[in-house]
């Protein structure tokens, strides 16, 4: 897994330095959280940073909903679930 690198800078940076910060997002593909009084409040990160994560987040949602039906017991036998795939395929 990807860890990004971190940057604190408070409020008043993003207001006077944000070409600054964003090259830092955007370039240095790093992380920067702005303070506000010294406590964390927002987080800046390039765009293409925030769709990766945001699919990753989606595909872990996936993987659990699954994890959770076949602790349940909602599961289909492998081949009816690649006839019903493959049924789907034709008609498209």
């Amino acid at each position: 897994m990807l860890a990004l690198k971190e940057t604190i800078r408070p409020s008043a940076d993003l207001r006077n330095h944000y070409n600054e910060i964003s090259k830092q997002c955007r370039e240095d593909n790093e992380v920067v959280i702005i303070t506000v009084n010294g406590r964390g409040d927002t987080v800046s990160l390039a765009y293409e940073e925030y769709k990766r994560m945001k699919a990753r987040i989606e595909l872990l949602e996936i993987l659990a909903e699954a994890e959770d039906d076949v602790k349940n017991g909602r599961v289909a036998p492998v081949d009816e679930t690649f006839d019903d795939l493959r049924k789907i395929l034709q008609e498209g």
